[in-house]
Formats: C-alpha cells, sequence, structure tokens
C-alpha cells in the first residue's frame, strides 16, 4: 500500500476573543460551524458532499460542545448530513492532533477530503457537579470550574503531577535559569510582532471574523504594552519570588480555527493550488509537572522523521502558553535560529483557546509558507499533563 501525500488548500480562523469579551456570546459549537462553513465557501468547486470526514479538537467539552461537536458544526454549517464528525482530545494540543488524524486517514486512503480543526469557548466552559456517590446527600456539594486546568483529581496521582500549570510554568524556569526579565521581553515582543502583522494585513487572507460580532482583530493584543508595564504585574502562582505573570502567559481564550486538506485527487477537486503539505508528526510524553519542555522531543523526532534539522526551517509556530515554557524549549534547541519562531505573534498576544491553537498554529505555518514559496515549517505545542505534539509542513 503507498501513503498518498496530503495537501492543506486552505486554512481559516476567528479572530481570537478574550475571556468574557466579544466572542463570549457565541457558543463553541457556532464558532465551529463558522470555520467550517467558511473553508467550504472559500472553495466553491467542491462539493460538500464529497468531504469524507470532519475532525475537531476540543479540550474541555463539559458544556456546549458536548456530544461530538465536529457533527454539530457540521450540521450547524449546513454541510449535507451525509458528513460525519469525530471529536478529539489531547488537551492543548487538540487542534493539532485532529490535522494530524486527518491527514493520516487521507494518507492511508481511507479518505479524500477532511476537514480538521479545533474550537474552544473557556469563556463558556461551565462549573459541574460530581454525582454524589448516594442520592440525596445532607452536606454542601463542590462545583468544579471546567475553564482551565486540573479538577476531581485522581487522589492516587502523585502531588508533584498534580501542580497548577502556572507553577508548572515556574518549574521550567527554574530548570533553564529564565529570569523574569527575559519571560516580560519575550512577551512584549509577541505583543509587538502581532501588531505589526495585523498592521501590515498579514492576518486578512486568514482570518474570518464572525457575523454580528464586533471583532476583526485578536482582542488579547497589547499594542502601547511595555517592559515598565509589564514589570509592575505581580506574580501569579509564586507571590513571593514567583516569575510567571499573567502580562508573561498566554490569557484564556474564545476562538475556533480549521483546514481543508485532500489528497492529490482531493485537490483536483478543490481546483486551487495548496498552501503546503503536510510532511510528519510526533507526539511524545515528559514528566507531568514539566509539561512545558513537551514539545522538545516531539519537535525533534517529527523532524528526524521528515529529514530535516532546524536550519531548514523557513517558520517555526511555538505555542506560547507561557514565556517561561516557550524560552525553555527554545534552550534545548540551541541550533535553532529564534528568528524564524512566530515571526507574526504568538499565544501570549494572540490568544489560547485551548482546542483551537494548534489548528491555528498549523494553518498560520501553511500560510507563511505559501506567502515565502516554498520551504519547510514546523507547528508544536506544550500540552497539559505532560506531552508535546508536533507536524512538519513543507512547499
Amino acid at each position: 500500500m503507498s501513503i498518498r501525500d496530503v495537501y492543506i488548500v486552505d486554512a481559516v480562523r476567528t479572530p481570537i476573543g478574550k475571556f468574557g469579551g466579544a466572542l463570549s456570546s457565541v457558543r463553541p459549537d457556532d464558532l465551529a460551524a463558522h470555520v467550517v462553513r467558511a473553508l467550504v465557501d472559500r472553495t466553491p468547486g467542491l462539493d460538500p458532499a464529497r468531504i469524507d470526514d470532519v475532525y475537531f479538537g476540543d479540550a474541555n467539552g463539559a458544556g456546549e460542545d458536548n456530544r461530538d461537536v465536529a457533527r454539530m458544526a457540521v450540521l450547524l454549517a449546513g454541510l449535507p448530513v451525509t458528513v460525519p464528525g469525530v471529536t478529539v482530545n489531547r488537551l492543548c494540543g487538540s487542534g493539532l492532533e485532529a490535522v494530524v488524524q486527518a491527514a493520516r486517514a487521507i494518507a492511508l486512503g481511507d479518505a479524500s477530503v477532511v476537514l480538521a480543526g479545533g474550537v474552544e469557548s473557556m469563556s463558556r466552559a461551565p462549573w459541574v457537579l460530581q454525582k454524589p456517590e448516594r442520592a440525596f446527600p445532607a452536606g454542601h456539594q463542590q462545583l468544579y470550574s471546567t475553564t482551565l486546568g486540573w479538577r476531581m483529581t485522581n487522589p492516587r496521582m502523585p502531588a508533584e503531577w498534580t501542580v497548577s500549570l502556572g507553577e508548572g510554568a515556574e518549574l521550567v524556569a527554574d530548570k533553564h535559569a529564565i529570569t523574569r526579565d527575559q519571560q516580560d521581553a519575550f512577551a512584549l515582543a509577541s505583543h509587538r510582532k502581532a501588531a505589526e502583522a495585523w498592521a501590515k494585513g498579514l492576518y486578512d487572507g486568514e482570518v474570518v471574523p464572525y457575523g454580528g460580532v464586533d471583532l476583526v482583530r485578536d482582542e488579547c493584543i497589547r499594542d502601547s504594552t511595555s517592559m515598565e508595564a509589564l514589570a509592575k504585574l505581580k506574580p501569579s502562582f509564586r507571590p513571593d519570588g514567583g516569575t510567571v505573570t499573567a502580562g508573561n502567559a498566554s490569557p484564556l481564550n474564545d476562538g475556533a480555527a480549521a483546514l481543508l486538506l485532500v489528497d492529490e485527487e482531493g485537490l483536483r477537486a478543490c481546483g486551487r493550488e495548496p498552501l503546503a503539505r503536510i510532511r510528519t508528526s510526533a507526539v511524545t510524553g515528559i514528566e507531568p509537572q514539566l509539561f512545558g519542555l513537551g514539545p522538545v522531543e516531539a519537535v525533534q523526532r517529527a523532524l528526524s522523521r521528515a529529514g530535516r534539522t532546524f536550519a531548514d526551517l523557513t517558520t517555526f509556530e511555538l505555542n506560547e502558553a507561557f514565556a517561561a515554557q516557550a524560552l525553555g524549549c527554545l534552550a534545548e534547541w540551541p541550533d535553532l535560529d529564534p528568528e524564524v519562531v512566530n515571526p507574526r505573534g504568538g499565544a501570549i498576544a494572540i490568544g489560547h483557546p485551548l482546542g483551537a491553537s494548534g489548528a491555528r498554529l498549523a494553518g498560520s505555518v501553511a500560510h507563511q509558507l505559501a506567502a515565502a514559496g516554498s520551504g519547510t515549517g514546523l507547528a508544536a505545542l506544550c500540552i497539559g499533563v505532560g506531552q508535546g505534539i508536533a507536524v512538519v509542513l513543507e512547499r
């Protein structure tokens, strides 16, 4: 059996909304349906009935994104009811996992045309109540927020594994002696690059605003921030001596992203030139508390499988869950040119809607490779509970 080439024909995303911001009034299944519909509308030569499957990443799934949000997106987008959909969960890597699984189906010949993406509304993530072991408990019951992080944790888990995500970032900062100033400088650069990319129109062909919502640009970009402003923020997780703050960490966000993946036959059906081709991928595991370093090995494996090195990279979209986490990864890649990393800004400025971020990164790499005309690109994310995921794209 021959392995088929997998092409990215198009990639779109919503502007990323802030927690409680412009997109907080929009259900996650509607956000997902919006990017699905946008992809189909941007490829008029493609009969929607030819779509073999829809893969969507979603990290929480506890609220309006329940019962397979990918299938809900298909139906709400007005696609034929014959188009199936499946939702995948690899926490922060869910959107990229959806791309990987979709690409694998095409490569193996199980599909020809597939949509892959991700969605998250952290604003609308509900509180959940555990079902009591016995009916009619007399005492008070606890509600758990499903927005982010550990909840209803298994007591068999070692305490060092279940520290908060922010404390995990502090541990990475400790491991690599990353200072507060270094983290703030990294965050400032993220905002400046993102603001500049928007000002130059570099996101115009990628972002599809949600109708009826007054949001055309990523909502968390702070054009006027400075080292002085960032320095005034208090540590969020270690009051005494901590380095991780709200200013050098990604915010809580809402948004969706999607890509159109095809084989050669699907490419002819679309009648469009592809943005890029998916080459290889890798996922790896690490100690849960050091989740921020999860991409280190995943990136190296993905590059090795592609027969590429850091020197071959045209662009590298590395998710910025925390500045400390991103800097920790960069410290373990001494051969990587930092200038190719997140040239249009990263998640500290743009935002990190958990299930959507991986699809956003893959789509951004594809658009950047298309703009360059040729090259090799990489998308990678750290993942809570200690994993990393990476995908190599080429044009």
